[in-house]
């Protein structure tokens, strides 16, 4: 045989390894864009990012570039916001979207399924909004300080669920919903805190252009119409309708999700459109949403110089009151509903798996930043809070691993 044709024939014999090596690597690719443990890493590395250029000589155009207005226009009609605005209330949408879809499909015929199961992360969410609430107003009964009660009752549910999957597997998946479950809930209760105690009121007359939204889908679903894309107009008019009305829009992912069918039409579907459109939504919104999302609100500049008299007793409160509040609500919330049979564990969960859920919802991060800004007008106060809720936020991520990690081992 030639040098040529050994050449060759060495060649075809490498090749079969060749592609089972490259079947490997692109099977283990697929396996990381649908992961939750590596969108975790890439969101905590991107807030580490934004607190390092946010602290940094560079700090003037980290802010300047969340500031920068960029507008939408169509013929007379024009909308100009921040970019920091098109980040947190348009991108995070399709977020709560998607967590809106894993709610939908766990209601049909998942762990939420079941109505003692379904209430329970309800009432820990609740538990988990009342005590901190409660502890910090013990701690500030009155004054400017009080006004900051409202800022340790929210979880970071992208935090927070990130962080389980670095824990590690071996954990039961429906931990996983009721964790989603209670950060929504607790997300919910901060909204309408915001707009109760935060704001002017609600807008009631712009509900029927949220309400056309909702009907403008619920007509595509009576005729059929199973495309993603043509939800999107009424999807828009929804988010539109939700913002005007004062309410934070990204509202409309979640009802969005809701309504996700769950059901698949007899030969024209190979899978339920709750089931089609998450698995498509995934991995850009797991990297490449909520990175950009941590990017524009972990830029806290540290100013722990100012930090004196009632600013250090702020950064206190909110701290502590996320890292035990929290959890001790959850916990104390859970037990009582489960111990009078209103509730009950969900499948495989035991109460330490509940504990490591309660330490989750101690990380308050972006909710509880914002509510610091409409909290307190004063610099000094609410830099103590930023500091408080980052503090509060890596002690209880750094718990919740620690005790993630013991289960595992257990």
């Amino acid at each position: 045989m030639s040098h040529s044709n050994q050449h060759r024939a060495d060649a075809c014999a490498r090749q079969p390894a060749f592609l089972a090596f490259s079947d490997q690597i692109n099977a283990r690719l697929a396996r990381a864009t649908h992961s939750d443990a590596a969108g975790g890493v890439v969101l905590l590395l991107a807030a580490a990012a934004a607190l390092v250029w946010a602290n940094s000589p560079a700090r003037d155009g980290y802010h300047a570039l969340w500031h920068t207005g960029i507008g939408l226009s169509l013929g007379s009609w024009s909308l100009e916001q921040s970019l920091h605005f098109w980040v947190n209330d348009a991108l995070m949408t399709v977020f709560f979207l998607l967590v809106g879809m894993e709610i939908r499909r766990e209601l049909h015929g998942g762990a939420l399924s079941q109505p003692r199961q379904a209430l329970l992360p309800v009432v820990a969410a609740l538990g988990g909004v009342v005590a901190p609430a409660l502890m910090y107003l013990a701690w500030h009964p009155s004054g400017e300080s009080a006004s900051g009660w409202a800022i340790p009752t929210a979880t970071d549910i992208a935090f927070a669920v990130g962080v389980l999957a670095l824990a590690g597997r071996g954990l039961p998946p429906t931990l996983r919903v009721f964790l989603l479950t209670l950060a929504i809930i607790d997300d919910l209760a901060a909204v309408l805190v915001i707009a109760l105690f935060y704001s002017g009121g609600l807008q009631w007359n712009m509900l029927p252009v949220a309400a056309l939204g909702v009907l403008g889908v619920l007509g595509l679903q009576t005729f059929g119409i199973r495309r993603a894309w043509w939800y999107v107009p009424p999807g828009a008019v929804l988010w539109w309708g939700i913002w005007q009305t004062g309410a934070h829009p990204t509202l409309a992912g979640v009802a969005l999700g809701l309504m996700t069918p769950v059901h698949v039409l007899a030969g024209r579907e190979s899978a339920a459109p709750v089931e089609r459109v998450a698995a498509a939504l995934h991995p850009w919104v797991a990297f490449g949403v909520m990175p950009l999302f941590a990017l524009a609100n972990a830029g806290v500049t540290l100013q722990t110089g100012e930090l004196e008299g009632h600013s250090s007793q702020v950064l206190a409160a909110v701290a502590l009151s996320l890292v035990l509040g929290k959890p001790l609500g959850v916990m104390l919330a859970s037990f009582i509903a489960v111990r009078l049979r209103i509730c009950a564990l969900p499948p495989m969960v035991r109460w330490p798996h509940i504990m490591l859920a309660a330490l989750l919802a101690g990380i308050g991060f972006t909710m509880a930043i914002f509510i610091s800004t409409l909290a307190f007008p004063d610099a000094n106060l609410l830099n103590a809070a930023k500091l408080g809720v980052l503090l509060a936020s890596a002690s209880a991520a750094l718990l919740a691993l620690a005790w993630g990690w013991h289960l595992r081992r257990r």
